[in-house]
């Protein structure tokens, strides 16, 4: 026992340090204590929250052998030991207790580094949002208690990307660090700062409820980043925006809580920067709706709700289907059709569409090849490219497959991009057009005359269609403006040799003023509206096919997959 390298110690029943081995006395002996820790009580090294538990555990010990993991009191620190407890019987019969106890603080600081990197940015060291759940629901508990109301603020910095982007991601880092370090220096130590993620910052303000207690709170905190960061040479200027929503009055969960007042961070950003607004219906964040819309999108993914439509294109003389229009639909158990409208800028935000749409051209491109089959003579299949799409790196493998699986000529297909889409990134627009007619797809230029309209980009990128937004088709032939648009945009394209289609062509006077322009081919609903895909074949299996449909619902969605 002497030289165990474990610390022993043995007791008499009633606790009473009998004997200590040298590791234990080396550890635990007071240098004021000449006669060392024998006649000491062994429950006086435990921490004072310890000793309950220690007491019983020796008191348990008399009858049946135990193990308990604590902290010890050193002089100068505590060690964390796991104690090993059993009784015998001395010489003189008498019961005493030995007590072996191994030194775990080495597993316990690890332990511990692990739970505070599990709940704290490694950037900064303040909570992430792991932590700051968990906080916010303590503050909820607590305020449901005592009935006072809390607030919720995040705090996003401005201009925070240009330091990054001009100087380098370590002055970045350094700027956070700086920033953390103020704004956990304005707040009370009963508040509590995190790290969200980014440039962006969580504060859980207890007792702050009212108006001009946020406004007082978050003064201090927009003033203390609008003192310029001096890093390494550099003299920066950043400043930041806050939102802020309060409990009970704007919810009553820590999600949502997070959520609206990152909503009113969002809309301060985008008027003016540089303030704080409290959160309001007004300001129009994500609804629970939309929340819901998203989840269930995911789920619909997976259960095989989502189908397409097909729209036919004519001739606009002989009124022969020439093609179609993919359309997308969202047939949900509970809501019926969902209008693209609702569901496909969603999709676009949280990159969804990148899936939706590469089953959307696979599928449509196997439907070409079976209306081809039907109607026994070349038919062509347009389809929706999203922003997102055309900007995915794969989009270009997605295409070669689509083909590739259908065994469809890449010249039966008509790829719809918008305008705004091909002016994000026009050298890279060119680049990746350019490869997408190498294919023999052909490129269509949606809502033409709606969006940047330069006609630049008709020399130099290798367009093929323009189809002329409705919005120019639907108060023809009786408005004189559009009437001059239209003829306009035909008379261009017939020098430039690109074909044209008109959309939304809904009664007989568009029709014949469409063709008495010179324009080819015609999409509406005076000559067909979407269909499911059986509907199109029975279309092309009638040779006098020249649906007269009745005029569309006002809030029937556009074409395309929107």
């Amino acid at each position: 026992m002497e030289e165990a390298g474990d610390i022993v110690f043995r007791l008499d029943a009633q606790g009473v340090i009998l004997f200590a081995s040298r590791r234990a006395s080396a550890l635990f002996a007071s240098p004021a204590a000449p006669a060392g820790l024998p006649g000491q009580r062994l429950l006086m090294l435990a921490t004072e929250v310890s000793r309950a538990a220690l007491q019983a555990a020796l008191d348990d010990a008399l009858q049946v052998p135990g193990r308990l993991e604590m902290r010890l009191q050193a002089p100068d620190q505590e060690i964390w030991f796991e104690l090993r407890l059993s009784s015998y019987l001395n010489d003189a019969g008498v019961a005493e207790l030995l007590v072996v106890g191994r030194d775990t603080s080495g597993q316990h600081n690890t332990e511990e580094r692990l739970r505070h990197m599990a709940t704290h940015d490694a950037l900064t060291g303040l909570p992430n949002r792991l932590l700051l759940s968990d906080r916010i629901r303590m503050v909820i508990a607590q305020a449901a208690r005592s009935g006072q109301g809390f607030s919720v603020a995040t705090i996003g910095l401005d201009g925070f990307k240009k330091v990054n982007d001009g100087l380098g991601h370590p002055i970045g880092d350094a700027v956070l660090r700086l920033a953390a370090a103020r704004l956990r220096k304005t707040l009370r130590d009963s508040d509590t700062l995190a790290r969200a993620g980014g440039d962006e910052f969580v504060a859980v303000l207890p007792g702050s409820a009212t108006e001009a207690q946020i406004k007082l709170v978050t003064g201090r905190l927009l003033a203390t980043l609008q003192s310029p960061f001096e890093v390494d040479g550099h003299t920066i200027y950043i400043g930041a925006s806050v939102g802020v929503s309060i409990y009970p009055l704007h919810a009553e969960d820590e999600v949502r809580l997070v959520a609206l007042a990152d909503a009113a961070m969002s809309r301060a950003k985008e008027t003016g920067k540089a303030r704080c607004l409290i959160y309001s219906p007004r300001l129009n964040g994500p609804s629970e709706h939309d929340i819901s819309l998203e989840a269930a999108m995911f789920q619909a993914v997976r259960e095989g709700e989502f189908l397409l439509y097909y729209q036919p294109i004519v001739d606009a003389r002989t009124r022969q289907i020439q093609g179609f229009e993919t359309l997308m639909r969202w047939k949900h158990p509970a809501l019926g059709l969902v209008p693209p409208v609702r569901f496909i800028p969603i999709a676009e935000s949280n990159g969804l569409i990148n899936l939706l749409g590469a089953w959307a051209l696979k599928a449509a491109c196997v439907q070409l090849k079976q209306f081809q089959e039907v109607a026994q003579r070349p038919l062509y299949m347009s389809v929706n490219i999203s922003p997102r799409q055309f900007r995915n790196d794969k989009f270009l493998d997605i295409l070669d497959d689509a083909i590739t699986f259908s065994g469809v000529s890449g010249d039966n297909l008509v790829l719809e991009i918008t305008e705004g889409t091909l002016m994000i990134d026009p050298v890279h627009a060119e680049s990746i057009l350019v490869r997408m007619t190498e294919r023999q797809a052909r490129i269509a230029i949606d809502d033409f005359g709606t969006g940047y309209s330069s006609l630049a980009y008709l020399k130099r990128f290798p367009i093929s269609v323009l189809k002329i937004d409705r919005t120019f088709i639907k108060d023809l032939p009786a408005s004189s403006k559009d009437a001059a648009i239209c003829n306009a945009i035909l008379d261009l394209a017939k020098h430039l040799n690109l074909s044209v289609v008109a959309e939304g062509v809904e009664t007989e006077e568009q029709m014949h003023f469409i063709e008495s322009r010179g324009c080819q081919y015609v999409q509406g609903y005076l000559t067909g509206k979407p269909m499911p895909a059986h509907a199109a074949l029975a279309a092309l299996s009638d040779k006098t096919y020249a649906a007269l449909v009745p005029t569309p619902p006002a809030h029937e969605p556009r074409g395309g997959m929107q």
